[in-house]
């Protein structure tokens, strides 16, 4: 009876253990707790407030939910899979994201793909360089060929490629380049009609969506109130519309302004200050708005204007006095002192010689990508409240961080190697983490 007891509690006991061991392993094998793990709204130097990713769900009257759908449960299940294998994402980490690439398959033609080659504005200097139409798909208006080729911005299969490249990253908020509907670059076309599709994927992949407002014609105080207000009524309630909650407990959209120079300062006060009686301030179209710092002029005017941040989106370093890095610890103090956010740009490098063929001076080499890495390391440095990249997918300006791949032919690529396609999402991911930990090093 003494040896059937014995045997009973070895039984017993290895069962225990048995149970605990798994449980441990079940834990290894789920995602890590982070501080920047939640598709919810972000804030600035206060807690964030996160919300459950089926807070819809939560949000709805007893006889509103549905039963499920077989068929959506497995797609539900395999895409928790994939997600699981992403970072996660940091929404304090913004990438500049455009939408203006077409192909004959989506589009009927090549569109940005067969870019002009600008010519100098000296006419002199523009006699030595070479003029005309890049000819696609061999021949594309950028240094480096995209691993997904000439595409389609409205290929569904390239905006599912871009998110899990963007995940991959740890890019939590893409900024994309937007002109007002029926408006565009002048190399380009219409793009505001794609956004739904864009916000769709980008919520299924976690990562928010941002606007950067382009310099359109005619832009004015009046017209970008507007602008503004069509962007909020249309796109305002996406869950994958980007908001934080301010300081004062607003929880508001950002919006980058790209070369807000080209309005002056009192213009713009007529806009963001709470003083003008055509403010958008304290209306449901309120928001952060930051604006573009290139000479060291503009951070008065900025702060003049009733701007709420600036960034300086430029990928070569030492082009403007704001993309100098060895200048942002200073704008920084200068943001700290008048309550502004800054928001400094890095970049992987910049080359843009297949659409301006005299801009040799402005090329900044990746050297295997030790320059991403000292700009990611200077903007950390100063302490940013955000941080953005310059660029996701600008193949014209060689600012990519987007998978390239060696191309050869008659056209002369540039390529990544001895690295792989993904080594510029995998440095950004490093440097993700390292922003993520020093944010919580610099709140405790």
């Amino acid at each position: 009876m003494a040896r059937f007891r014995l045997k009973s509690c070895i039984i017993l006991v290895s069962l225990a253990l048995l149970l605990v061991i798994i449980t441990l392993v079940l834990k290894a094998l789920a995602p890590e707790d982070s501080p920047f793990d939640s598709p919810g709204e972000v804030e600035i130097n206060i807690n964030r407030q996160t919300a459950p990713q089926n807070q819809r769900d939560f949000n709805k009257r007893p006889g509103e939910t549905k039963m499920s759908d077989p068929v959506e449960s497995v797609k539900d299940a395999e895409l928790g899979s994939t997600l699981r294998k992403f970072p996660p994402p940091n929404y304090y980490l913004h990438a500049f994201y455009y939408m203006w690439y077409g192909n004959p398959t989506f589009d009927g033609k090549y569109i940005h793909w067969d870019h002009p080659q600008l010519p100098h504005w000296d006419a002199k200097v523009a006699q030595e360089y070479p003029q005309g139409r890049h000819n696609p798909p061999d021949d594309i208006g950028a240094n480096y060929y995209p691993s997904l080729g000439p595409y389609s911005s409205r290929d569904p299969s390239v905006l599912e490629a871009h998110m899990q490249q963007l995940r991959t990253a740890a890019i939590g908020v893409i900024a994309i380049s937007w002109y007002p509907p029926s408006t565009n670059d002048d190399n380009g076309e219409p793009i505001d009609e794609i956004i739904p599709s864009l916000l769709e994927v980008a919520h299924k992949y976690h990562i928010k969506v941002a606007f950067h407002i382009e310099p359109y014609k005619g832009r004015d105080e009046v017209n970008m109130f507007t602008n503004v207000k069509y962007i909020i009524d249309k796109y305002g309630e996406h869950p994958a519309f980007f908001k934080y909650r301010t300081n004062a407990g607003k929880l508001l959209p950002l919006f980058y302004v790209y070369d807000s120079y080209l309005m002056n300062s009192e213009q713009w006060a007529k806009l963001l200050k709470h003083t003008d009686s055509s403010s958008i301030r304290d209306t449901p179209y309120d928001a952060i708005f930051i604006a573009l710092l290139v000479e060291e002029k503009h951070k008065r005017e900025i702060l003049t204007a009733g701007f709420d941040g600036l960034y300086t989106y430029f990928a070569t370093n030492g082009f403007t006095y704001g993309s100098t890095q060895r200048n942002w610890v200073s704008i920084k103090a200068f943001c700290d002192d008048n309550d502004l956010i800054f928001i400094p740009s890095v970049g992987p490098g910049y080359i843009d010689t297949s659409v301006r063929p005299w801009n040799f001076k402005n090329t900044r080499n990746r050297i295997n990508g030790k320059y991403y890495e000292t700009s990611l390391s200077a903007a950390l440095e100063s302490r940013p409240d955000f941080i953005s990249i310059t660029s996701f997918n600008e193949w014209h300006e060689g600012t990519q961080i987007e998978t390239s791949v060696p191309k050869t032919g008659q056209t002369v690529y540039l390529d990544y190697l001895p690295n792989k396609p993904t080594i510029y999402l995998e440095i950004t991911r490093k440097w993700a983490a390292i922003f993520g930990g020093e944010r919580q090093r610099w709140q405790d």
